[in-house]
């Protein structure tokens, strides 16, 4: 077992060390946190206990993109504590149908099953598709089958490790759901022979997030979608890490000209605050659900929705998408500059990058510590992959502070 002398030891201050030592002892070990503990925070910048600050370059995997504490957000929050957090769906509440109404114009779709977490919008998602296919499309029941792609990351429940290429997620946990086909990522042809008769959805990430933030090729989405439309299957765009302006777009969609059947939200819907996802479609599509077949006691409580509907108000001023796109051209450039300096790529869209060290340097877990001393947040993934994504409120020159501090471990990992 982890001591706190056995963390003071390797360098950290003794607040540091009790908290992660409390976090060792008592809170389950589904993470691999970095040592650092956060007491607060605001825009871009997180203060741990022992008043360090570091440059958030990760936001909560996208779940805080328009910073901590957005002033916007937490006034929503505030007056909404005084007024109405919960009464379940058993009645109606004036702040869901407001948010699902703006929403819904946001997608330019009909209709919003609001929800809490993103694996919950995507298991809500399959749910709907395999209804739909057995009251729409005629498939048989229990025959339904859905396409995915391989290296996705849509969650961890039971359903969707089931179709999962990462192992650590799936060892020991089966048995597992039936009903999905996987094919290679950005090969489009592969897709469109996985598909069936029985085939009702295919689910993808536009840009794929854990695995690196690989950006599929050009020609990939619109013939995805092409195929879903000339074949009669719903095309779901899992939109959780790389929507809500992340990329430079309100969609990462959009950057293709695609319209998918049903798009998944989640992470920043809630603003940075409550946990708040989304599943939107045509009334066609969710029209399917009737009372009784699925349901979330938290799913669109006031509190969430209340905080929703700012968070669609301020996406649809515009402005985050824009600086997602003038300062994510800023630290695409920076980082491709460092290509053949200990970096073998870097990918990405918008303020979203997966950066591949040279593994002779380092592993990511190694760089993402070493980047931590100098006061910069990062993740791993994938062995030798970094992910950059920092609050969209991140000015240009905390960036090149950012990519200085990542020059300079780089160099030192090289000696």
């Amino acid at each position: 077992m982890i001591t706190t002398a056995d963390i003071v030891a390797a360098g950290h201050g003794e607040l540091t060390a009790s908290a992660i030592a409390r976090d060792e002892l008592y809170t389950a070990h589904n993470y691999s946190p970095l040592p650092v503990v956060a007491a607060s925070a605001e825009g871009a910048w997180i203060v741990d206990v022992e008043g360090r600050r570091y440059l958030d370059c990760l936001a909560a995997y996208s779940a805080v993109n328009f910073g901590h504490r957005n002033p916007e957000i937490t006034a929503t929050a505030h007056a909404q504590l005084d007024a109405l957090t919960l009464v379940s769906r058993a009645f109606h509440a004036e702040p869901l149908g407001r948010f699902c109404a703006a929403l819904a114009t946001l997608c330019d779709k009909d209709m919003v099953l609001p929800m809490n977490s993103g694996a919950e919008a995507v298991e809500s998602a399959i749910k709907v598709a395999r209804k739909w296919g057995t009251d729409v499309k005629g498939v048989p029941p229990g025959q339904a089958n859905i396409v995915v792609a391989d290296n996705n990351f849509h969650g961890r429940t039971i359903s969707i490790v089931s179709f999962s290429s990462d192992e650590t997620a799936r060892g020991g946990f089966g048995p597992f759901t039936p009903g999905f086909r996987s094919v290679p990522f950005g090969d489009a042809q592969a897709l469109a022979d996985a598909i069936d008769e029985h085939t009702v959805a295919v689910l993808l990430e536009p840009i794929q997030g854990e695995a690196g933030v690989i950006v599929p090729p050009d020609d990939y989405l619109p013939a995805v979608r092409e195929f879903c439309t000339a074949r009669n299957v719903l095309m779901i765009a899992d939109e959780i890490q790389s929507g809500l302006a992340r990329t430079g777009r309100t969609f990462a969609c959009d950057h293709w000209n695609v319209v998918p059947d049903m798009y998944l939200l989640g992470k920043a819907l809630g603003g940075g605050v409550v946990p708040l996802s989304a599943v939107v479609a045509d009334r066609d599509i969710l029209g399917v659900l009737h009372p009784g077949e699925h349901g979330s006691t938290f799913g669109g409580n006031p509190f969430a929705a209340a905080i929703g509907s700012t968070v669609v108000s301020m996406l649809a001023r515009g402005e985050f998408q824009s600086r997602a796109t003038r300062l994510g051209a800023r630290l695409q450039w920076r980082l491709r500059a460092l290509i053949g300096q200990g970096v073998l790529a870097v990918r990405g869209r918008g303020l979203w990058a997966g950066v591949d060290i040279d593994p002779e340097l380092g592993s990511g877990k190694q760089l993402s510590l070493r980047l931590a001393e100098r006061g910069v947040l990062v993740k791993d993934t994938h062995g030798s992959t970094v992910r950059i994504a920092p609050p969209l409120v991140i000015k240009a020159t905390e960036i090149d502070w950012a990519v200085d501090r990542f020059v300079e471990t780089l160099a030192e990992m090289a000696r």
